[in-house]
């Protein structure tokens, strides 16, 4: 399936910026197999003194971008044409948890898709006892890796309401789900910690998410804005897998990948440093147009 993909974030300033500098996380990856990128253009509103791009540990494109002259708003543009291929569904052979632990010690390496990376504490995502007291509540004697993913995704997407107005970006994701309210992020961050709570290596997952629902069907939450679900190291054999608590399914088609992390702090759309005196507002649109 090809896609248009339209993304617009901007910046006003309530007094005038002196200078600053943002890492970008916006363009759709190229994933042999997976999705291709066939076209990006990110503009940039006004151009910076320096740009350039580069990729992170984990593989992801980065745009860096630099400004030194005073101004009161900056606006990213991204316009990108993605073909995202079917995803085939293969029996599961993934492990129980007690296999699984001597499968990831098994692992002898700490390059990026190693599961090591995914089971301790991120800057988001600490361990927390009401975290893995819901995993545990979920599983089933003898249940394999892939199975446990799929129950406390659709726990999650169960349990929790989408709800914009219930969060933040900096929210504690076991603030969200003391609530039992949140965003993707919330949900995916809950997920997360769930998982690494009993021994599952799970990471944070970011991009755009199809949203035009079947003849009568509702659309699917987390359509006005980027999307976030999450990947877990399912064993040996299985790999990674992707899953997205938000709508209680595994990631598809459907779903276009932006960048892979640790948790929402490692692919963050936009970060970086600005010199301001006074607030700032943002805004966000997303737009994402099949063409097959």
């Amino acid at each position: 399936m090809r896609y248009d993909v339209g993304l617009r974030i901007t910046y006003s300033y309530a007094t005038p910026a002196a200078g600053g500098r943002h890492v970008l996380y916006m363009t759709p990856a190229d994933l042999p197999g997976r999705q291709r990128a066939i076209t990006s253009f990110l503009e940039i509103t006004p151009p910076p003194d320096e740009r350039f791009a580069r990729t992170d540990f984990f593989g992801n494109t980065i745009v860096e971008a630099a400004f030194r002259a005073p101004h009161t708003e900056i606006a990213f543009r991204l316009r990108s044409r993605v073909e995202r291929f079917a995803e085939v569904v293969s029996p599961d052979e993934s492990p129980t948890l007690g296999v699984l632990a001597t499968q990831i010690a098994a692992v002898r390496s700490l390059a990026p898709e190693a599961p090591h990376h995914f089971l301790a504490d991120s800057a988001r995502v600490a361990a927390r006892p009401e975290f893995g007291a819901y995993a545990r509540s979920l599983i089933q004697p003898e249940m394999t890796t892939r199975a446990i993913v799929e129950a406390i995704g659709k726990a999650i997407d169960r349990d929790m309401t989408f709800d914009p107005d219930a969060t933040d970006v900096n929210t504690p994701p076991e603030e969200a789900f003391a609530r039992r309210h949140g965003v993707c992020q919330d949900f995916s961050h809950i997920m997360i910690g769930c998982l690494r709570a009993i021994g599952v290596p799970a990471g944070y997952v970011s991009g755009f998410l199809r949203t035009d629902p079947p003849p009568g069907q509702p659309r699917l939450e987390g359509a006005d804005a980027m999307h976030a679900w999450v990947r877990a190291w399912c064993g040996s054999k299985t790999g990674w897998v992707e899953y997205d608590p938000t709508n209680g399914m595994f990631a598809g088609e459907g779903h276009i990948i932006v960048a892979f992390g640790r948790d929402y702090s490692d692919v963050a759309p936009v970060r970086g440093v600005v010199r301001i005196s006074g607030g700032q507002d943002s805004t966000q649109a997303v737009d994402v147009v099949p063409l097959d």
